[in-house]
């Protein structure tokens, strides 16, 4: 069985989205705090720069594939996790997160259905 988790690009704007509306909020609060008499600044500055990162990260983080085998969770950059050793995983937005009994953390971003995955990587775990 080899199961390919694939970054979903919907799932990456709409991650990105957030991150610029909540950024958006905080440096629009800090500013109105710090009595700046143009506030709105920061809702923009905060949009613009998220927005430049989306664009040039995206080719990237969309290419990042996990590669789950009956034995291993296989990830970018040379990531080779005996299935075993996972012990835990959560969900958090579109990502999951991996956590393995030596406390490494791995992070699947960007998945159309996190919770899937996740019980797809806990489902026939060799122990």
């Amino acid at each position: 069985m080899t199961t390919a988790f694939r970054p979903d690009a919907a799932t990456y704007w709409r991650a990105h989205a957030i991150m610029a509306l909540a950024g958006g909020i905080a440096a629009g609060l800090v500013l109105v705090a710090l009595g700046n008499p143009a506030p709105w600044v920061g809702p923009l500055g905060a949009a613009l720069a998220i927005a430049v990162r989306a664009a040039y990260v995206r080719s990237e983080a969309l290419a990042e594939v996990w590669t789950l085998t009956d034995t291993h969770l296989i990830g970018p950059a040379g990531r080779f996790i005996p299935r075993a050793r996972i012990t835990q995983t959560r969900t958090l937005l579109g990502a999951v997160q991996v956590i393995t009994a030596s406390g490494d953390k791995h992070l699947i971003r960007y998945l159309p259905d996190p919770a899937a995955a996740a019980r797809a990587i806990h489902s026939g775990r060799k122990t």
